[in-house]
């Protein structure tokens, strides 16, 4: 692979923000594309990001700043999307330049809902992007922990082996550590699932169950994520391996995760709406909830996903936390 690529990211919160921070520290130029016009200038003034990891500063000779999201297409070889998934699709009605020659990287933490789609698949089917040419960034890693510059692990996953290390050449640094996988399906769908499951860690938090309860949610977890994942995409992983039970922990158990806030809200008594509200970030594993519930449906054979079950339950059709939980205790072991 060339080590010349030109690299763009395609979104605005802390996520975004922190990838950026991590290529700036390879690359001497980076795209980066943010919808909100006020937020790019005051980059421009301030050199950091007003609403997200704003202790994060950046040099501005090496941003590449834009509103225009086919501008930013158009400038880079490799295209990484970091915007919520529940907004991906009307971000890309706005793409109109042709990018199917480009390498596209998701670092989108769901599947569009509109489509039922991972994203990979979403671009394979309607932007033209051959699977070789589809990448995927998983941890386990926070955002606020790369501001803080704490060592962390990356895993890139890609068809194409090459393509996969130049992204994690590009992305490594001495406090960002990166191996590759050729599993970009199924580390697509950990990257969803663990959402839902640190949202359940969540609820359980805030309804007073302890840390013994939350070791065996977090075991069930990550069976019912092996069991989920082999039903979508049936290949050879080793599903403890980082880019899954590591990233699973660590969304599960952190202070700095906006998943398990958001479902610490629900088991407290917050209605979903006035949980929202009062977070300034968008919890993920709300509209992953959804996506994984439907999928599951839509199979035959349905997979056992109890967890998955009770937060559809609580999160979309209104049962009480108390209950549901109660009763998803008798289905754990």
């Amino acid at each position: 692979m060339a080590s010349n690529l030109k690299y763009a990211v395609f979104g605005g919160g802390s996520w975004a923000t922190a990838i950026v921070k991590m290529l700036c520290e390879n690359l001497d130029e980076i795209g980066w594309y943010m919808r909100n016009e006020q937020a790019t200038d005051y980059i421009k003034k301030h050199q950091h990001n007003p609403s997200y990891l704003s202790s994060v500063e950046f040099n501005l000779s090496q941003l590449k700043l834009s509103n225009d999201i086919n501008e930013t297409a158009t400038y880079a070889d490799v295209l990484i999307f970091v915007i919520p998934s529940a907004f991906v699709y009307k971000e890309l009605e706005k793409l109109t330049v042709d990018v199917s020659n480009k390498i596209i990287v998701s670092a989108v933490k769901g599947i569009i809902p509109e489509t039922g789609l991972l994203v990979g698949e979403h671009f394979h089917d309607n932007y033209n992007i051959p699977f070789e040419n589809i990448g995927v960034i998983a941890g386990p890693c926070h955002a606020e922990e790369v501001a803080l510059e704490r060592l962390s692990y990356l895993t890139i996953s890609c068809a194409d082996a090459a393509k996969a290390q130049a992204i994690a050449d590009a992305l490594s640094s001495d406090y960002i550590k990166t191996k590759i996988s050729d599993d970009i399906i199924g580390t697509e769908y950990a990257v969803m699932l663990k959402n839902i499951y640190a949202i359940a860690a969540g609820i359980a938090h805030g309804l007073g169950y302890g840390d013994n309860f939350q070791s065996v949610l977090m075991s069930n977890a990550i069976r019912e994520m092996k069991r989920f994942i082999k039903k979508m995409h049936k290949m050879k992983r080793n599903i403890n391996n980082s880019a899954y039970l590591g990233d699973l922990l660590v969304t599960g158990y952190s202070v700095f995760s906006r998943n398990r806030m958001f479902g610490n809200m629900i088991g407290k008594g917050y209605t979903v709406k006035s949980a929202m509200m009062e977070m300034s970030m968008v919890a993920e594993g709300y509209y992953a909830t959804k996506s994984a519930h439907l999928l599951n449906e839509k199979n035959e054979k349905k997979t056992k996903l109890p967890i998955i079950n009770a937060v559809y339950s609580i999160l979309y059709e209104g049962k009480d936390a108390r209950k549901e939980f109660k009763k998803l205790t008798e289905k754990l072991d």
